[in-house]
């Protein structure tokens, strides 16, 4: 039974199954059982058979542990062993309770036993990092894994704290301790999430070593892995973050590296590449891996299936549609045919175009095109006419005409215009040299020959003019949607969240492929994507009256000019609104003091009007001369007056000390403060006797960094607040605790509590629960008091108290140890 922390369970579950195996038949013992006092523990063990413990004397103190040699003897089919980690009394046969079990197992008993994951030997510094406190007992990762069977003893953790707060885990004295020591809700998370992530690991082990024993090599998609193949180029980040993203879209996905290195190594890699991806892979936190392999795409393959990947991720191919054409199928092609059912992703990149690159405005078909026909004309015709020569006969001329036709189409459809009338003179004249009357002249004796040429060369210009026109156009709507996809990506952008500007800035850079663009509001840089080049390829366009785009790269043409001032227009708008944003929060400020300066006002209108009313009263009645008064009354009358005018003193001082938390020029003067030397002030500060508060100081608290005087001021207002909402009957506690360098003092009541949607209103100025009599002031003290711990580098705040009330926590750094400093 593993748990990620005590008291989820492990022991109770246990013997739940002890209980049901033995009632199955099975021989059942309890060799050892820690019930930790609770209850429903121990009325587990009812019924079963429980091996008597052996005693050890260990420095005057008697020990009870688990007798070895009596379990061994009795021989049950299964013994029930408590916390497997357990270090035993010096003395006996083993030092280890795990290696009594492996005793126990070597004589062929079965063991069924309990362990918690911060014991986990491997686990050890992690969990040390977490919790802060470092475990001395654990076990061999060995151990744990030669078990046939490991369950997880599963608890969320706000239910654990439940428990904890309920007493069913410790005694009622250690629970505030542990609540906000070991059993934080985060530390609890993070041990929760270990063990899960531990036993998942063990389950894809069991799971690899089932495939290997019974020749299984088909993939089973228990969980995501994800297979990014690098090949050292510059679009290497790109496809790890892709991967990196696709891993991360299921709970325990696995993000792999792997680059394949050619048996003679002489493939082409940049190494410092290679370095900053492997950096890039641990950072995503995944594992990066080598390969050796002539056959890469097959290599690629092997590795993906041997670690079981679910996806693959490659780059587009770099390569050319005429060099595909002339050595065959690529990479990713091969990949694909070869991956089965492993997914492939083929990722762009800059480096293959760039995702939102445009279409330059060029003509209709691109210099290359052209070359192409032109290179189809003069190799296409005199291949085409060897063949025509050879089958020629007195009937072939119509069948040479349109054979020569097509050419001339088919030129036209590669190369446009200019190749296709090039290709119909090429091949009118050698229809004429070749085919026509008189053979091998360029002479035309009839002229009906000659007006059929004139109309082959008019119809191979009209297929070319209306090829050349359809491409133009083709590259046109090409543009227009990747103008609207760029402009669709922006606006995009900034729903999802993203900064408008960087995303601007980013589309603008990728859009028209330039090296850098910068934007600059008066001198400052506000945001820049790429790199700048050459300053001589640099140029400035003003946005509005508010910024300057800075493009370093190629000169812009007028199409791209047409968007960029759209592009423009909305940078102007988005550093306004940047503007506004900045103004906005300002003002901010102005409206939190008013609302502060209106709350404050409101409290001296409706406060300190009673305090001095009262006051005045009794100070105009002692004045008096008509009216006889006796000795009582007048006691009364300067008591009355007293403490209205120091409760109008204390107020005047709460509130000069709250402006100087907003304004954030309070005197803190940090030193190490013993909390012995606090609380014995701050408890005469209230008139408080030894039977009206409750302490439990733990006797290794270390001084703490505080300002002493501040300290107890924090101290006497949350002690106030508790004496006033705690039952007469249950006085409040203060108690103080070190963990992981850090000491909390806790000042704790059980009245009755605050909501959970007020806990962090009752820390504002002017803040408090209903209305209240004339003693209890304006609602400052925790407000200053939080105010006063911040101020001192330390936090507070409110906590259930188990069983009910409020927890006020105050925590503060401890104070270094001088004589390490001196060391």
């Amino acid at each position: 039974m593993l748990g990620a922390a005590p008291g989820v369970g492990k022991t109770y579950a246990m013997l739940e199954e002890g209980k049901r195996l033995k009632a199955l038949g099975k021989d059942v013992v309890v060799a050892v059982v820690e019930t930790h006092g609770r209850a429903a523990t121990a009325a587990l063990l009812e019924g079963l058979e429980v091996v008597p413990r052996v005693t050890v004397e260990h420095r005057g103190v008697e020990l009870t542990e688990l007798d070895l040699d009596a379990v061994l003897a009795r021989h049950p089919q299964l013994a029930l062993v408590d916390e497997l980690a357990h270090t035993n009394a010096p003395g006996l046969r083993n030092q280890k309770r795990w290696e009594d079990v492996e005793a126990m197992l070597a004589a062929g008993i079965d063991v069924m036993s309990t362990v918690n994951i911060q014991h986990i030997e491997s686990l050890n510094d992690v969990v040390e990092q977490i919790t802060g406190v470092q475990q001395r007992e654990t076990i061999p990762d060995a151990v744990l894994r030669r078990a046939d069977q490991i369950e997880v003893v599963d608890l969320a953790p706000q239910a654990l704290r439940d428990r904890l707060a309920e007493g069913v885990v410790y005694p009622a004295a250690r629970v505030d301790a542990a609540l906000s020591n070991y059993f934080r809700l985060g530390n609890l998370t993070a041990l929760r999430e270990l063990a899960l992530l531990w036993l998942a690991d063990e389950v894809d082990s069991a799971l690899q070593k089932y495939r290997a024993e019974h020749g299984i090599a088909g993939k089973w998609e228990a969980r995501e892995r994800v297979v990014v193949a690098l090949t050292g180029g510059p679009e290497g980040e790109t496809l790890l973050r892709r991967g990196a993203r696709i891993a991360a879209r299921s709970a325990g996905g696995e993000l792999l590296a792997v680059h394949i290195t050619s048996q003679d190594g002489l493939r082409d890699a940049a190494p410092g590449a290679l370095a900053a991806q492997r950096a890039l892979v641990e950072q995503l936190g995944g594992s990066y891996h080598q390969v050796v392999g002539s056959d890469i795409p097959r290599a690629l393959v092997d590795f993906a299936r041997g670690e079981n990947a679910t996806q693959l991720v490659i780059g587009v191919s770099r390569r050319s549609r005429l060099v595909a054409l002339l050595t065959g199928p690529g990479i990713g092609s091969t990949v694909i045919r070869e991956s089965g059912d492993i997914d492939v992703h083929i990722v762009s990149h800059s480096r293959a175009g760039g995702r939102f690159s445009l279409p330059r405005p060029r003509g209709g078909l691109t210099v290359r095109r052209r070359v192409y026909g032109f290179l189809l004309a003069l190799v296409g015709g005199p291949l085409l006419t060897l063949l025509l020569v050879t089958m020629r006969s007195g009937d072939s001329m119509t069948a040479d005409v349109l054979s020569y036709q097509l050419l001339v189409v088919i030129v036209a459809l590669v190369g446009g215009i200019w190749p296709a009338l090039f290709a119909a003179l090429l091949s009118g004249l050698t229809l004429d040299y070749f085919f026509v009357a008189p053979l091998y002249t360029i002479t035309i004796a009839e002229p009906l020959h000659l007006v059929a040429l004139v109309l082959y060369l008019v119809i191979a210009a009209l297929v070319s003019l209306v090829v050349d026109q359809a491409a133009r156009r083709t590259r046109a709507a090409k543009r227009a949607a990747a103008e609207a996809e760029l402009l669709a990506t922006v606006a995009g952008g900034v729903i999802r969240g993203e900064d408008a500007l960087q995303a601007l800035v980013t589309r603008t850079r990728e859009a028209f492929g330039l090296t850098g663009v910068r934007l600059f509001a008066g001198d400052e840089v506000v945001s820049t994507d790429g790199e700048p080049a050459d300053p001589s390829h640099t140029h400035r366009i003003p946005v509005g009256d508010r910024g300057t785009l800075e493009l370093s790269g190629r000169d812009l043409e007028a199409a791209d000019r047409r968007l960029l001032a759209a592009i423009v227009a909305q940078l102007d708008a988005a550093l306004e609104h940047r503007e506004l944003a900045a103004t906005a929060s300002e003002l901010a400020p102005l409206a939190e003091t008013d609302r502060v300066r209106s709350a404050l006002l409101a409290a001296v209108g409706h406060d300190l009007r009673r305090p001095l009313a009262a006051a005045t009263a009794a100070v105009t009645t002692l004045r008096q001369t008509d009216v006889a008064l006796s000795d009582a009354d007048r006691e009364t009358l300067l008591e009355t007056a007293e403490v209205s005018l120091h409760g109008l003193a204390t107020l005047v001082t709460n509130l000069l000390d709250v402006s100087r938390v907003e304004a954030g020029v309070l005197g803190v003067s940090l030193a190490p403060t013993e909390i012995d030397d606090v609380i014995p002030p701050a408890l005469d500060e209230l008139g408080l006797g030894p039977a009206e508060v409750a302490l439990d100081l733990a006797d290794d608290v270390p001084p703490v960094l505080a300002d002493g005087v501040l300290l107890q001021r924090v101290l006497v207002n949350l002690l106030g607040n508790a004496l006033r909402f705690s039952p007469r009957d249950r006085p409040p506690v203060i108690a103080a605790s070190e963990f992981g360098g850090t000491v909390q003092l806790r000042v704790i009541d059980h009245g009755p509590g605050i909501p959970g949607e007020r806990r962090e209103a009752v820390f504002q100025p002017f803040q408090r629960l209903g209305d209240t009599d004339n003693d209890t002031g304006i609602g400052l003290g925790l407000a200053l008091s939080k105010g006063f711990a911040e101020g001192m580098g330390g936090t507070l705040e409110a906590e259930d108290t188990p069983g009910g009330g409020l927890t006020m926590v105050v925590s503060l750094p401890a104070a270094p140890d001088r004589t390490e400093g001196q060391r």
